[in-house]
């Protein structure tokens, strides 16, 4: 009977091995999941304009030193930029409240003391920090003070360079394009070997361009970045006061200083038959209109602004704030600035975006090439009366637009068609603030790569109760053989 009982215990052993090896391949994809919870962390857009949070967030796991981060939410900050709160003395941190307390019920709340919140200013601060360097260090600590104030790990505030805002901004193209990585079907993270696309960005007070190029960079705009296991070298100038905000003041200063600061002046980007009243501190007090302020003058003087809408005298205007003559180097964009030839894709957004967007709403044409750019700028001041009040800035942006991109960066028929306009790729919004956020993410610690997929608890408790089972079942086996054995041995004895 026991010899009997030894014997069914192999193909019961062998039974429920191959029980476990089923349940091991039949495990549906469901049951694969992340490591236990996510790592977060909160940038602050600081712009001229405005002040947006983002929130993102990436599994415990990195790829080569960079963390594969996604974007969770985001808060726009009611108001204007960090800088115009100058002189308002607690004015800037409060205006971020309503943005913070959001982020607080965004990020679970074990993960809150884990989650670094970063502040970047741009071009705004940057030209607070140039006319008023003790007002630009006093909003940065109070919006500091205020951030601290929140239960996450605060990290800093800076303003960031021309540099790191564009660079930060080609980042998060080229990620959001998986140009860097991609998720396989295999489901396995690798590098598609893809080439990079530049990035077009064009603020409120400063506008970005940046792009990998193997000629030579004549000049010390050059950034080096090593993503994923690899390095780029990056070409990156980012242009001050040629921001939409500011170049739209410089623009209004230049044409009322070449009409000899009289109180009533024609404007002739702005439609015809528009009339606009404006005060004096509005237009001279930024350092972008330094050069074109009177040497003395009422700031709360008015003037009048009459609309010609004359494209080509809209145009000679725009491009006199262009310096097209003169380059150290063996060539320049403008403003005595090297940049090689562009090269390759690119992606333009932020105001680039909705000037490209409005010229398709308004002209019902899809601008592709430069002469439609020029022809739908053109017809932009043939619109009906009732679309002029939203003409005004849009008239002198398109302009601009055609300017910077045909005859400032150097787009020709060919390379302006590989410029994609996008305000989002994928869920995600694009700017610099995602690339901030992803060369960041290289400092905070990370799980190896073999954890990134994971049985469920349940799964697991299975297995473990097979495998003991089975054990068991082995155990059983090696005593009844024991006895077996001893049993015989017994019966040859006696028998002798």
């Amino acid at each position: 009977m026991a010899q009997r009982s030894a014997h069914l215990v192999v193909p019961i052993a062998l039974l429920l091995f191959g029980l476990v090896a089923i349940l091991l391949l039949t495990i549906p994809a469901e049951d694969v999941q992340e490591p236990p919870g996510f790592m977060y962390g909160i940038v602050l857009d600081a712009g001229s304009s405005h002040t947006a949070l983002y929130i993102y967030k990436w599994p415990a796991d990195k790829q080569n030193g960079t963390g594969v981060v996604t974007q969770h939410s985001e808060c726009h900050v009611k108001g204007g930029g960090i800088s115009s709160y100058a002189g308002q003395q607690g004015a800037a941190g409060q205006s971020l409240e309503v943005c913070l307390d959001q982020a607080v019920k965004d990020i679970p709340k074990d993960r809150h003391r884990l989650t670094p919140v970063y502040l970047g200013a741009t071009a705004g601060m940057r030209l607070l920090h140039i006319s008023s360097p003790d007002q630009s260090v006093q909003i940065l600590q109070e919006v500091g003070h205020k951030i601290h104030s929140y239960p996450f790990n605060y990290q800093g505030a800076a303003i960031l360079s021309g540099q790191e805002e564009g660079a930060y901004g080609w980042v998060t193209v080229n990620y959001l394009l998986e140009n860097f990585i991609k998720y396989g079907f295999e489901g396995r993270w690798f590098s598609p070997s893809r080439p990079t696309v530049g990035a077009l960005d064009f603020g409120g007070a400063s506008t970005q361009i940046t792009f990998a190029t193997e000629e030579k960079i004549e000049d010390k705009h050059v950034m080096k970045l090593r993503l994923y296991g690899h390095e780029y070298s990056l070409y990156t100038h980012s242009f001050l006061c040629y921001g939409q905000d500011q170049f739209l003041k410089r623009l209004m200063a230049h044409i009322i200083k070449s009409q000899g600061y009289s109180d009533s002046v024609t404007h002739p980007c702005f439609p015809a038959d528009v009339s606009r009243v404006l005060k004096f501190n509005g237009i001279f007090d930024s350092p972008c209109t330094a050069k074109y302020k009177p040497s003395s003058y009422d700031p709360q003087a008015s003037l009048t602004v009459h609309g010609s809408g004359n494209y080509q005298h809209c145009l000679g205007n725009v491009s006199e704030l262009f310096s097209f003559s003169g380059c150290k180097f063996s060539q320049c964009s403008f403003d005595d600035v090297f940049q090689p030839n562009v090269t390759g894709g690119f992606m333009a957004f932020s105001a680039f975006y909705y000037i490209h967007s409005f010229l398709q709403r308004v002209t019902g044409v899809t601008v592709r090439t430069p002469t439609e750019l020029d022809e739908t700028a053109k017809e932009m001041m043939l619109r009906a009366p009732d679309l002029k009040s939203r003409l005004l800035n849009y008239c002198a942006a398109s302009v601009f637009m055609e300017i910077l991109l045909l005859r400032g960066y150097g787009f020709n028929d060919a390379s302006f068609q590989r410029i994609s306009f996008q305000k989002k790729a994928g869920d995600a919004s694009v700017g610099w603030a995602l690339g901030y956020m992803l060369s960041l993410s290289n400092m905070l610690p990370a799980e190896r790569m073999e954890l990134r997929k994971a049985l469920t608890p349940g799964a697991w408790g299975t297995l473990i109760f097979l495998f003991v089972l089975l054990l068991a079942a082995v155990l059983v086996f090696i005593l009844f053989r024991v006895c077996d054995v001893r049993k015989k041995k017994g019966s040859s004895e006696s028998n002798i």
